[in-house]
């Protein structure tokens, strides 16, 4: 097990985004089921919307010593479901398979992108997704993205060339269009390093609502995220 240390401190500030998390959450809620491995959970802040899914057991992966350490305070109490655990997906049992392995604003963290997806890929079982949410387009890419680890953010080409061939693409779409805006803003103006609790509240709460609105009639093909789906044959 190697001694990762995050280096972001936006964990706190992103877990009040709580319409972005209902969002995305909505996509993938039906997928959830069986046994999950949620990779690089940070704090286990989103707990408290795992526990609304029907899966059977949820693993907290973190590879962070000192984010690792919280996430028992953020499981939901008495929910025998959860467990968490400090390592990667390369530590997990060889033997151990599930029904979903989630990489959440994680993929873009690890360097070898490539060689993280296939690891996953062979631990998925018969008919398992494997579901990613990350930040999209190079283009947008910011002193922000730079301070908290970020490699890199992603297109559809680029998220796809990162997942083994074997795997079948379910789903790949853009969210959070007008978002953008705020992307952009801070990209070509603001050039800040991390937003204010105040910047995130201000986009959770006036832009992420009309995104859930225009998004669809877009056809999902713009937006500063990008959620990919793809399952195992059977």
């Amino acid at each position: 097990m190697s001694d990762f240390a995050y280096a972001g401190g936006e964990l706190g500030l992103f877990a009040k985004a709580v319409n972005w998390k209902r969002y995305w959450f909505g996509k993938i809620q039906p997928l959830l089921t069986g046994d999950v491995v949620e990779v690089g959970a940070g704090i286990g802040a989103n707990a408290p919307l795992w526990a609304e899914a029907k899966f059977d057991t949820w693993l907290c992966l973190e590879p962070d010593a000192a984010l690792a350490a919280q996430i028992p305070d953020y499981l939901p109490a008495g929910d025998r479901r959860f467990r968490a655990s400090r390592g990667t997906i390369a530590d997990l049992d060889p033997a151990a398979r599930f029904q979903a392995i989630l990489y959440i604003d994680v993929l873009e963290h690890i360097e070898n992108d490539g060689a993280e997806m296939q690891a996953a890929a062979s631990r998925l079982a018969p008919g398992g997704r494997i579901i990613v949410l990350a930040p999209a387009h190079q283009w947008l890419y910011t002193p922000f993205d730079q301070a908290i680890g970020h490699f890199r953010r992603y297109t559809r080409r680029t998220l796809a060339a990162a997942v083994p061939a074997e795997l079948l693409p379910e789903r790949m779409i853009y969210l959070d269009s007008v978002g953008m805006l705020a992307s952009l803003a801070n990209r070509w103006l603001l050039s800040q390093s991390m937003p204010t609790g105040k910047q995130i509240l201000m986009w959770d709460g006036w832009l992420v609502p009309p995104s859930r609105w225009l998004d669809p009639i877009l056809g999902y093909a713009v937006g500063k995220s990008i959620l990919g789906v793809w399952r195992k044959a059977q």
